[in-house]
């Protein structure tokens, strides 16, 4: 009986604990001190940004996110993790590195620009309203991120809440034990669009471990925005390994030489030539020579 009485004292007392999390004053700004991402960018500005990012002087071209959602990294993001895409990350670390110049490529923003073109080939915008041809920025280079989950549970959260209906040391020993580790790698491939060349290619990893019993509780992703990246402990190591691979990516392009091939260039061989093959500038291969006989008859 004094066993049940202290588990369910001290249930009842982090149900308090909780409670009083959520009846406090809003503060703005100050949610998530611990976030990676935080802050805002506005052109080459930014404000409150993560020291850890990587800064540009200048933009080194325009950027679009290509993010495949039929990948099965993608289906776990937003299935189990219940997190917001990517894009919606990489969006904002990008332009506050200023580093590249972000354009809209997105299903959602392509639609919006077509509808106020559509409005104004209709006649119903005011007149100056300019929203002809021509004015579309292009996309020189293409970043795809891809993420690769790896969570360690050194604690179980079952044998936590098991040990609070033992003795006061047994669930204090609970509490101190339910640790878990969450680690996260990911890459970001960029492509010059224009010619198909990969450009770079950088990982990232991060690893944290909660030593908190309520942690799974208080946790849950969020549909939109960065939601579940600034305040979930799964979101959180995602963010810290793409800014991890964002910053490899950004120092080695810094030091950037253009791959060539000596002879033909890009696309026009290779150095690894094949027996027979045709040359690119030809629809088949060459016939061979065959010998003349030179032999007296």
């Amino acid at each position: 009986m004094l066993k049940r009485t202290y588990a369910l004292a001290a249930l009842v007392g982090a149900s308090a604990l909780l409670a009083g999390c959520e009846t406090t004053n809003m503060k703005m700004g100050s949610a998530n001190p611990n976030s990676e991402v935080t802050g805002g960018a506005a052109g080459s500005s930014s404000q409150n940004t993560t020291t850890s990012l990587e800064r540009c002087a200048e933009p080194m071209g325009t950027v679009s996110l290509v993010e495949n959602q039929n990948a099965g990294w993608y289906t776990i993001l937003r299935n189990e993790y219940r997190l917001p895409p990517t894009a919606n990350l990489l969006r904002l670390l990008v332009q506050q590195s200023n580093c590249f110049v972000v354009v809209e490529r997105s299903a959602a923003g392509m639609n919006a620009m077509s509808r106020e073109r559509d409005l104004m080939q209709s006649g119903e915008m005011r007149s100056g309203s300019n929203f002809g041809k021509g004015q579309m920025v292009a996309s020189d280079y293409g970043l795809s991120p891809e993420i690769i989950f790896n969570e360690d549970n050194t604690g179980g959260a079952v044998a936590g809440l098991a040990g609070l209906f033992g003795s006061r040391g047994r669930a204090v020993g609970a509490i101190a034990g339910s640790a878990k580790t969450r680690e996260a790698s990911t890459m970001l491939t960029l492509v010059d669009n224009r010619s198909g060349v990969q450009v770079s290619a950088s990982q990232g990893s991060a690893s944290k471990t909660d030593l908190s019993i309520f942690g799974g509780l208080m946790g849950g992703g969020a549909a939109g925005g960065l939601g579940g990246y600034s305040n979930t402990p799964q979101g959180k190591v995602i963010s810290a390994a793409f800014i991890d691979a964002y910053n490899q990516m950004v120092i080695s392009l810094r030091n950037y030489k253009a791959q060539t091939v000596r002879g033909q260039g890009l696309g026009g061989g290779g150095r690894l030539s094949v027996d027979g093959a045709a040359a690119p500038s030809q629809t088949s291969a060459p016939k061979k020579a065959t010998r003349k006989n030179t032999k007296n008859r």
